[in-house]
């Protein structure tokens, strides 16, 4: 039986269709291969294959302004934020853009940072960058190099480092820290994450008996760089509500594990008390403000042992194994050459046992 033309051009057509189809779906399957072969599964840098939504709050001025901000760290010991420690930050803006950015949470410090404090900027907005997926979304990362202050809201630092680090999020961080060079701040576990050496918290928090009877306990969970580049802290660990929660131990813990797996030999600690902020300038010159102290720590020797299962055995040259200067509000101190005023304190740890000299 013949087809009448009418039948032939329809059955072409569909043929036409699905030699289209099937060669559209070979294309992408290809493409998948190559992406994979690129960025495997388990590669950090893999980009999300789809479009993010993000959640932002703004508070001042949509339209971006040019200003020349002043290079600066805050580290801030968490609970309730020091008003003169964030009208400094706010000042080293000029004027310009401040961006929040957190992993949890909402637009606190918008009204906060925008209108409260009596310094003048053109807008602050709160970024929740709460997936991989958000930190890799070009709009988000555009928001955060346009910035002239950047500052990272407390929370928990474990989500940071999972959805940020290795991501152009933290790429557009160091950008701010060494490039543009404007202030960037965090308060609790924000403070945290801006040390070179960081506690991810992976596994839960950890206390200091914890840290100091078994210093390879799974909650000891520490990194080596890698992430956040602010200057002055590449050898450091910053530590949070830090005499609230008795944490000298495991800061010092920390700092037996860098001396011990990295052989970091200038490794040091900033602990920081709540309701207190350490402001760190561009030549290195650090204040302290609000009602707490601040504990900078610098190791002296190599742990005798430091071994998974056993207690820390860090006796230190007479009894010298943690040299630790205590700063009170308004004593300064050089985080660049580790000198300044305040109280001198020796430590060492005997069996897991954290002493005084």
């Amino acid at each position: 039986m013949s087809l009448s033309l009418y039948d032939f051009l329809l059955n072409t057509t569909y043929s036409v269709q699905l030699v289209s189809a099937c060669t559209l779906l070979l294309g992408l399957s290809y493409l998948s291969v190559l992406v994979t072969r690129a960025f495997p599964a388990d590669s950090p840098r893999r980009r999300p294959l789809y479009v993010s939504k993000y959640t932002s709050w703004l508070a001042g001025d949509s339209a971006d302004v040019h200003a020349v901000a002043q290079p600066g760290l805050l580290l801030a010991g968490g609970s309730t934020d020091q008003d003169d420690a964030m009208r400094w930050f706010l000042k080293r803006a000029n004027g310009g853009d401040v961006v929040v950015i957190r992993a949890s949470g909402a637009n606190g410090y918008n009204k906060y940072l925008f209108s409260e404090l009596g310094e003048r900027v053109n807008s602050v907005e709160t970024l929740l960058i709460d997936s991989r997926a958000v930190a890799f979304d070009p709009e988000i990362v555009r928001k955060i190099r346009a910035a002239e202050a950047l500052f990272v809201a407390g929370g928990d630092q474990a989500a940071y480092v999972r959805f940020w680090k290795d991501s152009p999020v933290e790429d557009a961080i160091n950008f701010l820290l060494n490039e543009k060079r404007v202030p960037v701040g965090g308060t609790s576990a924000g403070c945290c994450v801006l040390g070179g050496l960081f506690f991810d918290a992976f596994h839960d928090t950890v206390d200091s008996p914890t840290a100091l009877g078994n210093p390879y306990d799974e909650k000891v969970s520490v990194q080596n760089g890698g992430f956040l580049e602010a200057p002055f802290l590449k050898s450091t660990f910053a530590d949070m509500h830090f005499t609230e929660r008795n944490r000298l131990g495991r800061l010092v813990t920390f700092l037996a594990r860098a001396v011990t797996d990295w052989h970091v030999t200038n490794v040091r600690g900033i602990g920081v008390d709540e309701k207190t902020a350490l402001a760190i300038d561009e030549t290195g010159g650090a204040r302290v403000f609000g009602r707490g102290s601040v504990y900078l720590l610098e190791a002296l020797a190599s742990p005798v042992r430091c071994e998974a299962g056993k207690p820390l055995e860090w006796p230190g040259t007479d009894g010298k194994a943690v040299r630790a200067t205590v700063l009170s509000p308004n004593e300064n101190f050089n985080v660049k050459t580790w000198k300044g005023r305040g109280k001198t304190a020796f430590y060492a740890v005997r069996n897991g046992e954290l002493r005084r000299l």
